[in-house]
């Protein structure tokens, strides 16, 4: 990425902020967290600091303080409980004008025909601002939710033992398919295959939908849609990858991937990786947005920063840690870095606020202001749609005529 790129930006939202007791400060808004209002109120912040999209969480458990187990009472400080991603994007949509709306959906479990439905809705309420955040699970208690399968035990420390290699990446496999499976279905049909002819009675023309006639080891989906091709055609797919297999899955399948780099020499590894796997699946020179995550504690001064996530961690009760970098700081040192990485080849990055409200606010009106003085960032929304927000064209229809 040329260093006079504009950096993008997204803000990761989860309840109360990324770090489990923030909840528990006096700014919070606790008591709100299952209400419409809030997450309006966090979106439209984030848009008024021209943030390119928000993320929302979701999962398909109770939040845990580990991946391989089900919440328990050692948990109890912990937010619990989350509002559907899709149906709470759909909420505020109406509610923002340009801000770009990415959920995070589960794809293990769930059915494709059903998410490329919520996410075509998606995109047309907020007017060609949808995304969608796939994400697997390899949780056995989340397998027993549904009762179709069974997932063993698995530790991500032991990712690469020989007996749990081969069951991640079957996961992502299937993660793979089920993406192809709802990208064919946003394009099964043509964009100009509602006809509304009333003189002959036609509302459709039937030759302009398309079956898909998918199928993997996983699942077989005929199609066709039974909502239009969405405003952005296809709106952006997006997934969070720490290692090769989900590198795999994000050049084998997403407009964009976000890592979780410790430093510049790490970004710049990673991205090369990335774009030799998109070589391997025969995307290359296809747009593939890559982007930095990193969990951010910002105050005035750094020792201040510093001091109050000492006392979030002091309120639960250890060391908070992530599988993302921790950055705690000023926003001018944030932009340090976050230029650092542009320079190594990432085109954006997605903040995940440390607390809410308090470093949301320090995001939008502190280290926006100080990128957009280095020129690193933009003045105004220059586009109306997400895509078009990421200098991504929109894709023509596979299944239309020449």
């Amino acid at each position: 990425m040329p260093e006079t790129s504009p950096l993008h930006l997204a803000i990761a939202l989860d309840g109360a902020g990324w770090h489990p007791a923030a909840w528990r400060t006096p700014e919070a808004r606790a008591d709100a967290l299952f209400s419409p209002g809030y997450w309006v109120d966090l979106v439209q912040e984030a848009e008024r600091g021209l943030v390119d999209f928000v993320t929302i969480e979701d999962s398909l458990g109770l939040q845990s303080s580990r991946y391989d187990r089900i919440a328990g009472e050692e948990d109890r400080g912990r937010v619990r409980g989350r509002l559907d991603a899709v149906l709470t994007a759909s909420r505020v949509a109406p509610l923002t004008s340009h801000i770009g709306l990415v959920p995070a959906v589960t794809v293990t479990h769930t059915e494709p025909f059903h998410t490329s439905k919520a996410i075509a809705t998606l995109d047309y309420v907020s007017t060609g601002r949808a995304g969608v955040r796939v994400q697997v699970s390899g949780r056995g208690y989340e397998a027993d939710l549904f009762g179709r399968r069974e997932i063993p035990p698995l530790r991500i420390e032991e990712r690469a033992d020989p007996a749990v290699a081969p069951l991640i990446t079957d996961l992502f496999d299937e993660a793979a398919a089920y993406v192809e499976a709802v990208r064919r279905l946003w394009d099964s049909w043509e964009d100009d295959a509602a006809i509304r002819d009333a003189a002959t009675g036609r509302f459709i023309d039937r030759d302009r939908l398309h079956y898909i006639d998918f199928e993997s080891k996983w699942f077989r989906v005929k199609g066709p849609s039974i909502t239009p091709r969405p405003p952005q055609g296809q709106p952006l797919v997006t997934a969070l990858a720490h290692d090769t297999v989900p590198y795999r899955l994000a050049a084998r399948s997403a407009d964009l991937v976000y890592v979780t780099p410790s430093d510049g020499a790490r970004a710049r590894a990673i991205e090369r990786e990335i774009r030799e796997e998109q070589d391997a699946a025969g995307r290359a020179g296809e747009p593939l947005h890559v982007f930095g995550d990193l969990v951010v504690f910002l105050d005035e001064t750094g020792a201040a920063a510093r001091d109050r996530k000492a006392r979030l961690d002091d309120l639960a009760g250890e060391a908070f840690t992530s599988d993302a970098y921790v950055f705690t700081g000023t926003p001018a040192e944030l932009a340090d870095l976050l230029l650092e990485w542009r320079s190594a080849g990432l085109s954006g990055v997605r903040l995940r606020p440390a607390a809410v409200p308090h470093d949301l606010l320090a995001i939008t009106r502190g280290l926006v202001p100080e990128l957009r003085g280095r020129g690193a960032f933009r003045n105004a929304y220059e586009a109306d749609t997400l895509r078009g927000l990421l200098g991504l064209d929109r894709p023509a229809n596979r299944y239309a005529p020449a």
